[in-house]
């Protein structure tokens, strides 16, 4: 059986990627800060699957934690196939009056914590094989704040990596959805219809995830799903930098 790791794996796409997957027959390790949400999750996806799952409760913005995390990804004698990097959070636009220490959490989590388990899982997915998808977002495509600065590198380093280690077997996919209905936006008090975001932007988790596992499949190093935000990432190259800004401050991707 293939073992997959995911991040972030208590809720949203976290949990979707479980299901998915392990619907697929995958044995899973899940990783999240809430050891009651994981343990529930453990235990419905053993009773339905007959999979094998267990939890690691974690906080990446916690070195330690990301070590302890980082070192099941080294175990060679237990390998991990597929690493989901998911957990992430989001925070208000106005960088300069968010406190400083949730700036640097955030990117701790987002950048920091997804780079060290990349280097982890490297370690044994060289030679044999293994597929990592970062969960970024259409909001690395566009310049705001501190949550689209994230994940620019972690498309960019996705596509890199991706092309550097194809040749060792491994493929790196930057996931990049918009709008999508998970907690993330909900912790964030922000619904469909909100915030000027039009219904129709809003996706669905499943779908996200199906186009996620397929493109990494695939060997893709960018994945976005549905035709109309791949038409929005191709209209914000060709559009002045300045009009995409002031586009983008509305709403929260």
């Amino acid at each position: 059986m293939p073992t997959a790791l995911i991040t972030g794996a208590s809720a949203g796409l976290g949990a979707e990627f479980a299901r998915q997957l392990a619907r697929r027959r995958a044995d899973l390790v899940l990783v999240a800060r809430s050891r009651e949400a994981l343990e529930e999750l453990a235990g419905e996806l053993r009773g339905e699957h007959g999979v094998a799952v267990d939890v690691i409760v974690a906080d990446l913005a916690r070195e330690d934690d990301v070590e302890r995390v980082a070192a099941r990804l080294r175990d060679s004698g237990d390998p991990v196939d597929l690493l989901v990097n998911n957990a992430g959070f989001g925070l208000p636009l106005q960088f300069a009056d968010n406190d400083i220490d949730d700036e640097v959490r955030h990117l701790r989590v987002h950048v920091e914590a997804s780079m060290r388990l990349m280097h982890a899982a490297l370690q044994t997915m060289r030679g044999r094989g293994g597929r990592i998808i970062n969960v970024a977002s259409v909001a690395g495509f566009i310049s705001r704040s501190t949550y689209s600065a994230c994940k620019s590198w972690l498309i960019g380093f996705s596509r890199w990596a991706n092309a550097e280690y194809a040749g060792d077997g491994v493929s790196v996919t930057a996931l990049c959805p918009g709008f999508v209905h998970t907690t993330f936006h909900a912790r964030m008090g922000l619904q469909a219809g909100q915030e000027g975001v039009p219904s129709v932007l809003w996706l669905q988790a499943p779908d996200v995830v199906r186009a996620g596992l397929r493109d990494a499949a695939r060997g893709a190093p960018v994945s976005i799903p549905s035709l109309r935000y791949k038409a929005i990432v191709a209209l914000t190259g060709l559009l002045p930098r300045s009009f995409v800004a002031r586009v983008a401050r509305r709403g929260r991707v």
